[in-house]
Parts: C-alpha cells; sequence; structure tokens
C-alpha cells in the first residue's frame, strides 16, 4: 500500500466524499425513506418539520457532510493501518466498518431524534434507509481508496 502524505490525504478526502455521496444518491430515491436523511439535517438546522425543509439547504448539508465524512474515512484509514500495523487490505476493512458505525450511530443518535414532525412508525424506516446508503457510501469510499493507495 502506498502511504499518502498529509497532503495528499487531506486533497483525496473531499474527492473520495464527494464520489461516494454520488453513488449514495443512486441508492437513496429507490428506498422508501431513502431522501429523508438530508431533510432530517436540514430540519433540524432550521428548527421545522422534516417535510417542510427546505430542499436546498438539505442538498447543500448532504453534500458537505459527505466530503468531510470522506476526509474521515482518508484519515482512519491511515491511522488504522499506522496505529494498529494492518496491511492495506485490513486497514481499509477496519477504517471501513468503524466509518459505517460512525454514521449510522451519529445520524440515529444526533440529528434524527432532535428532528420534528417525524411520526414514529417512520423512524425505523429511515434508520434503516440511512443504514444502506451509509453502507452504500463506505462501499465505495473504501473501493476508491484502496485503488488510490494500490491495494
Amino acid at each position: 500500500m502506498t502511504t499518502l502524505s498529509l497532503l495528499a490525504g487531506v486533497a483525496l478526502g473531499p474527492i473520495v466524499g464527494l464520489v461516494a455521496t454520488l453513488a449514495m444518491d443512486r441508492v437513496m430515491p429507490r428506498l422508501p425513506e431513502g431522501t429523508t436523511a438530508p431533510k432530517v439535517a436540514a430540519g433540524v438546522l432550521t428548527d421545522t418539520p422534516v417535510d417542510d425543509a427546505p430542499e436546498r439547504l438539505a442538498t447543500w448539508v448532504h453534500y458537505v457532510a459527505g466530503g468531510g465524512s470522506g476526509l474521515l474515512f482518508v484519515g482512519l484509514v491511515a491511522a488504522t493501518g499506522s496505529l494498529l500495523g494492518l496491511g492495506s487490505l485490513a486497514a481499509v476493512a477496519v477504517a471501513g466498518v468503524a466509518q459505517l458505525a460512525l454514521m449510522v450511530g451519529f445520524f440515529a443518535f444526533v440529528p434524527l431524534p432532535r428532528a420534528s414532525g417525524l411520526p414514529r412508525q417512520r423512524l425505523g424506516t429511515i434508520r434503516r434507509d440511512w443504514a444502506i446508503s451509509a453502507a452504500t457510501y463506505v462501499l465505495v469510499a473504501a473501493v476508491i481508496v484502496a485503488v488510490a493507495t494500490g491495494v
């Protein structure tokens, strides 16, 4: 595995995040509540019910968070590899599991409980659809980082 310099990692992270978010965008509309997650974030930020959340803000939050998550993922891969002394593929795999747990956990415990206008019956489906979307994101991010580092 090619070790990324700090500058290369900082440059690669947002690109990984953007491409993984675009892949996520292909999956989300196919799920019953798949496109609700960005609206949850926008609704919490504007203190409006989720179904009335500003669409434009939801889109911005989605892509900014996606780019930031890409940076986090690249950092997790680098840290996992160096701190745990793992090989390339193992570092990407461990970082992927950690990233998925962070993405799903953060969404389920921070914005979702603060969202207004959502009946309890929708919450389980929203969580499940977010987990599927996040898994898509992590899979694509893992493949890109693996290819970029020569795994």
